[in-house]
């Protein structure tokens, strides 16, 4: 417990913070959370209770043969946080449909808390929509008083109308630009629940409203029927994104999007193998046959990506990765470097291979530009084609950066581009 005090302790000494949210999940009870929830009970008795503020999300469901709201789950788990030493300030309550004053108050009685302490967040259209539902609550002004933040909700309307404009635009319904994702995971959406977000808040910056195909990249490409369907598909997109991703398995299904949309002059954003998709396809272009992923195969000819030098003596495949944030230098007169408007970005990292300098010249010399590199132009991270509408790959992740009131330059230039082709 006291290790995980700590850790708390650091982040809100790090920064200066006026508050620091720690987020605890689970369900009330799990024996894996008890350590942290002594630790929590321990915090609050040490730092004080007007600095400690517990508040409890629980759901509560509705059955729809009894036509009524269960608040039992709410009552019991309530009932065992405080058996913890652990009293809610507020409880936030989840439900598919809007919930009454009286049930409410009457979760209120049975769980030891003020009536004004209760808060509902129904379904909304958009997660973007909760804070203005927590506003509409009041759950701001009760939680500055608690803990003595000292803002006025009330007499200050200016609070969130930033934000109310960011779902406004959110909402947008039309023009409409569609972007596929193509990708070996698209069966669950949320494996690219970044990118997907990132999107939208690209197409929100640009006013219009993001339309998401996922298109699985796990395509026979030798057979003709399955190429021309997985073709036809391509056809409809305005935009063609290929996230990134570990292994073989549909690596030609991608290579064959970056070839179309080369072909078709379709706008392509590539992040991390993605990137190295379309630097293998580009070599593929100009006469490199056999260019690969050296994490793909052995013994190739053309290995265009590869594992640097000394990351192979190293076994353990964590060890091997780059990961976390790092420096990029961009180039004048790119693409990449409009979008930024900046001569050094820092973005961040996961991944093990890297494209190979020693085909650096002769894809440079055939036309593929070098947008972005370390600062020590050793390594590249971005690369595009000029004489394309917007052909941009990046070995790092530009979602992880992107923000509902602030789109990351790359998917915003991206989508902007898509709309024009749309168009």
């Amino acid at each position: 417990t006291n290790e995980i005090k700590e850790m708390v302790r650091e982040i809100s000494a790090k920064d200066d913070y006026d508050v620091v949210l720690v987020e605890l999940g689970g369900t009330v009870g799990d024996i894996e959370s008890q350590p942290f929830l002594e630790a929590l009970r321990q915090l609050r008795n040490e730092e004080g209770s007007k600095n400690v503020m517990f508040v409890h999300v629980t759901f509560v469901p509705y059955l729809n043969a009894a036509g009524e709201f269960k608040t039992k789950p709410t009552q019991h788990s309530s009932k065992e946080l405080r058996s913890m030493g652990i009293n809610p300030d507020m409880i936030v309550l989840r439900s598919q449909e809007h919930i009454d004053d009286d049930i409410k108050r009457k979760i209120a009685h049975f769980c030891d808390v003020d009536f004004d302490a209760v808060v509902n967040t129904p379904d909304a259209q958009s997660i973007y929509e909760v804070p203005l539902v927590l506003d509409r609550e009041n759950a701001g002004q009760f939680i500055s008083d608690r803990i003595n933040l000292g803002i006025d909700f009330e007499n200050d309307k200016n609070t969130l109308n930033e934000w109310s404009e960011i779902v406004d635009s959110l909402k947008i319904q039309d023009p409409v630009v569609t972007i596929g994702i193509v990708g070996k995971y698209v069966e669950l959406e949320d494996a690219y629940i970044s990118i997907r977000e990132s999107l939208h808040h690209a197409a929100a910056k640009n006013g219009v409203k993001m339309n998401i195909v996922y298109l699985s990249s796990d395509v026979d490409v030798k057979d003709e029927n399955e190429l021309k369907a997985f073709e036809e598909e391509l056809s409809k997109l305005d935009g063609i994104l290929i996230p990134g991703g570990f292994g073989d398995r549909g690596v030609e299904g991608k290579l064959q999007a970056v070839d179309y949309a080369i072909e078709n002059e379709v706008p392509i954003f590539g992040i991390c193998l993605g990137m190295q998709c379309m630097v293998i396809q580009f070599a593929r272009r100009i006469g490199m046959d056999d260019a690969n992923s050296s994490e793909f195969k052995e013994d190739l000819k053309y290995p265009v990506i590869d594992m640097m030098e000394e990351q192979k003596k190293i076994k353990n495949m964590g060890g091997t990765m780059r990961l976390g944030a790092y420096d990029c230098k961009l180039i004048d007169g790119t693409k990449t470097k409009e979008a930024y408007g900046e001569d050094l970005i820092q973005e961040r990292h996961r991944h093990r291979f890297e494209y190979n300098n020693e085909y650096r010249d002769v894809l440079t010399g055939n036309g593929l530009v070098i947008a972005g590199t370390t600062p020590d132009d050793f390594l590249v991270e971005i690369v595009e084609l000029p004489d394309h509408p917007w052909f941009i790959g990046c070995q790092f992740h530009p979602e992880f950066k992107s923000r509902p009131n602030n789109a990351h330059p790359l998917f915003a230039s991206f989508v902007k581009a898509s709309f024009e082709n749309k168009e």
